[in-house]
């Protein structure tokens, strides 16, 4: 007997199945789904950077939900190496039209009501291309902190991924949002939990 009911947070539930960095050695595995919520959390602190120092007028709440699903079609899809993805112009189109369609057939796993509220998290509109744009560089971000973390860790494996990520990061630095959380986040990341835990003790 075919199940009833809508399926799409149960189909999104399988994030976590999907491993992020598949090609790499890896001393702590990550998910799509860890990874969607560290995105978020990145992204909306960039939000709120933009908004308070720096004249924006971004909403931060809608960047963090449109980053928390900036990855969902993956289920779908599967976690395409970011070389193979970017490898040729070729490739990078057929992979948006891939992602567009299994948008589209997520979308159908929930209630009509809600499905064009769900499409603008998916996607943001050309309008909202600064919602883009920041969890794109929150994105780059993450990836960044993987690399420092696996280093950290005594991974060399990371330290060519580290290379090519800091370099795009730098160059994300001309967004102000972005260079004020590289100089007063990023530096954290390679602390270790005691280092951390010292402004909690004083």
């Amino acid at each position: 007997m075919a199940a009833s009911g809508f399926h799409f947070f149960a189909y999104l539930a399988r994030m976590k199945l999907i491993d992020r960095w598949s090609l790499m050695r890896c001393t702590q595995r990550e998910n799509v789904q860890e990874h969607s919520l560290q995105v978020a959390m990145v992204a909306h602190a960039l939000a709120l950077v933009k908004n308070k120092y720096f004249e924006g007028r971004v909403p931060a709440e809608k960047v963090a939900v449109c980053a928390i699903f900036h990855d969902a079609t993956e289920v779908i899809t599967g976690d395409l190496p970011t070389p193979v993805k970017y490898s040729n112009p070729e490739i990078s189109e057929a992979y948006k039209a891939i992602e567009g369609r299994a948008a589209e057939q997520l979308l159908k796993l929930l209630p009509p009501d809600f499905q064009s509220e769900y499409r603008g998290l998916f996607a943001a509109s050309d309008e909202e291309g600064e919602i883009r744009d920041l969890i794109k560089a929150a994105d780059s971000l993450c990836a960044y902190i993987k690399c420092l973390e696996e280093i950290a860790a005594g991974n060399t494996e990371f330290s060519r991924a580290k290379k090519s990520i800091e370099d795009k990061v730098r160059s994300l630095q001309s967004r102000p949002e972005v260079d004020y959380f590289v100089r007063h986040f990023i530096p954290g990341f390679s602390l270790t939990l005691d280092e951390l835990s010292e402004p909690l003790e004083s």
